[in-house]
């Protein structure tokens, strides 16, 4: 359990740092939207083109990643059946909800979770993998297209060539299926810009929290509430579900399984939603409650399954 309080203590100091700045204004008041659009367009690639490069594609049919990657698809999907019926919220902002819902924080929080509670790295590969070649990809895509006001086949077709996450992460993909190494200076070079991604991400969002509590917005206090309690109860049930009766899976794979669905909404959740100007307040709080509540979830998983 010490690497939950590690990996959530690392990521907290760093919003702390970003609310801080912030609340001084040492970057003036545009810092947080410059910061998120270095990381979109610039740190982020980087970042998964360098980690994609060098996982085995081969994980994502694996039975613990099968049934995260559907527990996160059937926790979106009922999201957006509800977000429709009741919040009749636009394409955009329905989108960042059912990203809050179903999107995990792997690249962060994942890491030090997967290294000192399940045990290895590698378990996230399959959930990672589908989310930043599935997920992120049509997210983007509704997200760019939306945002613009209007809709056509053209605009779908070019959006993956024209987003710099979405060509990294199928660059990185490329070059780990056909087992190509990258060069020492390539990798050194990307690795370094990669670096910066998680902290610029994380301080735009601590930027953020200054002077907006979370729930505070009144019109969209359900919305958060409902993915908040999607990301960390609906998504691990299903997981579990899945996990046990569908794919058999038993002992320490189940509890790999459930712990990744119970893992918090990713930091880029945000990210999208300040670059598309879209449903910024939903991802926020979403965010950052799901943080919170991830680590009693976490840990009831572990007293559980353990």
């Amino acid at each position: 359990m010490l690497g939950v309080l590690t990996g959530f203590g690392i990521i907290a100091f760093v919003i702390a740092v970003g609310y801080g700045v912030g609340r001084v204004g040492v970057g003036g008041p545009q810092a947080g939207y410059v910061l998120n659009r270095i990381a979109f367009f610039i740190t982020n690639p980087a970042l998964l083109f360098t980690v994609l490069a060098k996982e085995d594609i081969r994980t994502v049919v694996s039975g613990v990643g099968l049934a995260a990657n559907i527990a996160a698809v059937i926790a979106g999907l009922v999201f957006l059946v509800l977000s429709r019926l009741f919040f009749r919220r636009p394409a955009a902002r329905t989108t960042i909800g059912v990203l809050a819902s179903s999107y995990s924080n792997f690249n962060n929080i994942g890491i030090p979770v997967a290294v000192y509670v399940l045990g290895s790295p590698a378990y996230i590969a399959p959930v990672l993998l589908v989310q930043l070649i599935v997920f992120a990809p049509i997210a983007l895509t509704v997200l760019d297209v939306t945002s613009r006001g209007r809709v056509s086949l053209r605009d779908i077709l070019l959006n993956p060539v024209r987003n710099p996450m979405i060509i990294a992460s199928v660059a990185g993909v490329v070059v780990a299926a056909f087992g190509w190494t990258l060069p020492d200076v390539v990798d050194s070079a990307f690795t370094l810009l990669g670096g910066a991604a998680v902290p610029l991400v994380l301080m735009a969002f601590g930027m953020s929290l200054h002077g907006s509590p979370p729930l505070k917005a009144v019109g969209a206090r359900a919305e958060v509430i409902v993915a908040t309690v999607f990301k960390v109860v609906l998504m691990p049930l299903i997981g579990w579900a899945l996990a046990r009766y569908g794919f058999h899976v038993t002992g320490h794979q189940l509890f790999v399984t459930v712990v990744l669905c119970a893992l918090p909404a990713a930091q880029n959740v945000y990210n999208f939603a300040a670059r598309y100007e879209r449903g910024e307040i939903v991802a926020r709080d979403a965010v950052l409650l799901s943080t919170i509540l991830s680590v009693p979830a976490v840990f009831v998983v572990a007293l559980l399954l353990t």
